[in-house]
């Protein structure tokens, strides 16, 4: 219905223009409704009003009403359509689904739920939650992210499970990458954190009671199945999963290594930080370092190691420890080292602590008595055997023929396996001859006389003159047969030898 006002509008705009459609176009109305504003003023009627047409769902609005309010504004369209047609509805679906629209907007326009900005205090609060990692090596990762309240500042820690040593072991490593332990620390109702409910109470796991202990603060939990209570660490979730977890909208590579995942969440860290926040417009690292840091509890020195497992020592020679009767490898790095090995399910997690608190280091099978289990990549490269022996100078003149090149290692090895005489004389007897005719073609003739095992001196001159033009070679020989053993030697083989025959060639450096 329109107002006094908008009816006047529509009537001095009809005096202006003389015309039904001008009208209209003016005060944004159709043309049949100037029509009969200005036949009414003619006929000395009241301003016709606008008659609102029934819906077909009227009838069962009410119905409809107790539905969207019984299931909390989730009910779907084509289930309320069915639920009328039951009852006698005969109008379409399209109808339905419009009336229920608008209930289902009114309904969470009065049951929305009201945010209050929330001011964190420096050092009070510390939240963290857990989003699905990447599989690496076949086996699924978990992102343990933390977010500190005030400064914004994010970690992401990978994990390989959500059991309590592993959160421990994160939560240490969160606080002294922070510098710091924050007054309370909010997060879900785990296992590990809440054991059940009695009467809306949560009960905490006397273990992370001790924990918290351990480290002077509070765990704190938010209400069952309510995130919007720790919508911070929520968004750090969200971010660190489409940073970081390979999906075919992003295209991410993927991960070869549990460490390369490591490095990966360090990294993204170190962007994340270093950036503006949009929220406060100032850097996380630095608000963390100026302000909050100073307003953290100091750190214990001491990780608890209380949910590790059973402490052992790394022997100082080889880098196994023994747990169960069975020995498993850790990284030789540790070796003189304790660490903490416990079972967890079917597998055997080994932990060391360290300055930046505890890591773990191993994850093994469980393994019988007498077979160890052994992961190549904690052990150093082993050492040469007898068939891989390297080349290495002792003396001068053992490197002054090595500097010739790699041919001059090759012919050396070939040489020193044919079991060649007189091999220092031959090397001095090289050096020399690249002094003359230059290292690069001395070298490459020693690796042509090293592949076709032609190791006199001879030889070798032969080789790099032919090859190089250099000094004055003996009359030119197809290139095919120069490098192999011809057979003119043997021609007079039984005959009577002439007096004025030379010898073979290298045959006087052999004998």
């Amino acid at each position: 219905m329109k107002s006094p006002g908008e009816f006047m509008e529509i009537l001095a705009a009809y005096d202006l223009t003389r015309s039904y459609r001008a009208a209209a176009a003016v005060c944004g109305v159709s043309h049949n409704t100037v029509r009969a504003y200005v036949q009414a003023r003619e006929e000395g009627r009241p301003a016709p009003a606008a008659a609102r047409r029934g819906r077909k769902t009227d009838p069962y609005l009410d119905h409809m009403v107790r539905w969207v309010k019984d299931s909390r504004g989730r009910i779907r369209g084509d289930v309320v359509h069915e639920k009328l047609v039951a009852l006698g509805y005969d109008g379409s679906i399209r109808t339905t689904r419009g009336v229920l629209a608008g209930l289902k907007e009114k309904y969470r326009l009065e049951n929305t739920r009201v945010h209050r900005p929330w001011t964190p205090e420096p050092g009070r609060w510390l939240q963290y939650d857990y989003g699905d990692g990447p599989v690496v090596d076949g086996a699924k990762t978990v992102l343990f992210c933390a977010w500190l309240a005030f400064s914004r500042f994010r970690i992401v820690i990978p994990l390989l499970d959500k059991t309590l040593p592993s959160v421990f072991t994160a939560l240490d490593r969160c606080f002294r990458i922070l510098g710091g332990v924050p007054t309370y620390v909010l997060t879900d109702n785990e296992k590990t954190v809440t054991i059940e409910h009695v009467a809306g109470i949560p009960v905490r796991n006397p273990q992370m009671v001790a924990f918290a202990r351990h480290y002077s603060t509070s765990v704190a939990t938010c209400l069952p199945a309510d995130p919007v209570s720790k919508g911070g660490v929520e968004n750090a979730v969200r971010i660190a999963k489409a940073d970081l977890v390979p999906t075919d909208a992003n295209l991410l590579p993927g991960y070869a290594s549990f460490s390369e995942l490591e490095d990966a969440c360090t990294a993204f860290m170190d962007e994340v930080n270093s950036r503006v926040h949009r929220a406060t417009l100032e850097i996380p690292a630095e608000m963390l370092k100026v302000i909050e840091r100073a307003r953290l509890h100091p750190v214990p020195g001491t990780p608890m190691t209380a949910a590790f497992g059973q402490v052992r020592q790394v022997p100082s020679n080889t880098p196994m420890v023994t747990f169960d009767h069975a020995r498993y490898s850790v990284p030789h790095t540790l070796m003189g080292s304790a660490v903490w090995v416990r079972r967890q399910g079917e597998e055997v997690v080994i932990v060391h602590t360290s300055d930046t608190g505890p890591v773990e280091v191993a994850r093994h099978r469980v393994a019988r008595p007498g077979v160890p289990a052994v992961i190549d990549a904690h052990f150093p490269p082993a050492p040469s055997g007898p068939l891989e022996r390297k080349v290495r100078a002792v003396n001068p003149a053992e490197a002054e023929f090595l500097a010739i090149g790699s041919g001059a290692a090759l012919w050396l090895k070939e040489a020193a396996t044919a079991g060649t005489n007189k091999i220092r004389h031959k090397m001095e007897r090289a050096v020399a001859l690249a002094k003359m005719l230059g290292t690069a073609e001395v070298d490459k003739g020693l690796g042509i006389a090293a592949v076709h095992q032609r190791f006199t001196h001879e030889d070798l001159v032969s080789i790099v003159t032919n090859g190089t033009g250099h000094g004055h070679p003996s009359p030119a020989v197809p290139e095919d047969r120069w490098l192999s053993q011809g057979t003119g030697a043997w021609a007079a083989f039984g005959t009577t030898p002439d007096a004025d025959a030379q010898p073979l060639e290298g045959a006087g450096d052999e004998h």
